[in-house]
């Protein structure tokens, strides 16, 4: 598998990536499937022996679902995979600060993700949709802090 440099950065990633949206669906998303810890473990196996290395997952992706079974399945075999989550779509069910890119949500965004994704660090953290109500310097702050407590190593931006 064709590995690439993520950027100017040394961490290098496969070009193709194993996408974790049908992982964990709830009743609701039955139609886009619903993959438990034993499929995912062995989906991650037939990643690895192929030489893809990435993982992409959400919060959002089946309503937290996709993190927490992802968690499970990536115990003793973090290291071999970079693993990339997003944040920025409404998880809550009430509140101003469930949503978005403001310094408040993304951390706590990012600490709930590190618990369903039973990991200490995120390699690669995205904001998933632009926010046109946060300025672009308190997001990068935010950011900032993130990779400096060593939750985060790398971050990008989708669907700008």
């Amino acid at each position: 598998m064709e590995q690439r440099r993520f950027g100017n950065s040394g961490l290098s990633m496969s070009v193709l990536s194993f996408g974790t949206m049908t992982i964990g669906g709830r009743e609701r998303f039955a139609k886009m499937g619903n993959l438990g810890v034993k499929e995912t473990v062995r989906i991650l196996d037939v990643c690895r022996d192929a030489g893809v290395t990435v993982i992409d997952t959400a919060g959002v992706y089946s309503h937290r679902g996709s993190e927490e079974i992802l968690g499970e399945a990536l115990q003793g075999r973090r290291d071999e995979f970079v693993l990339v989550t997003k944040s920025f779509m409404r998880l809550g069910t009430t509140g101003p600060h469930e949503v978005g890119l403001s310094r408040k949500y993304l951390i706590a965004a990012c600490e709930a993700s590190l618990r369903r994704l039973r990991t200490d660090y995120i390699d690669l953290y995205i904001s998933h949709e632009p926010d046109s109500f946060v300025s672009l310097e308190e997001t990068m702050r935010a950011y900032d802090d993130l990779v400096r407590q060593g939750k985060v190593r790398y971050v990008g931006w989708s669907n700008n």
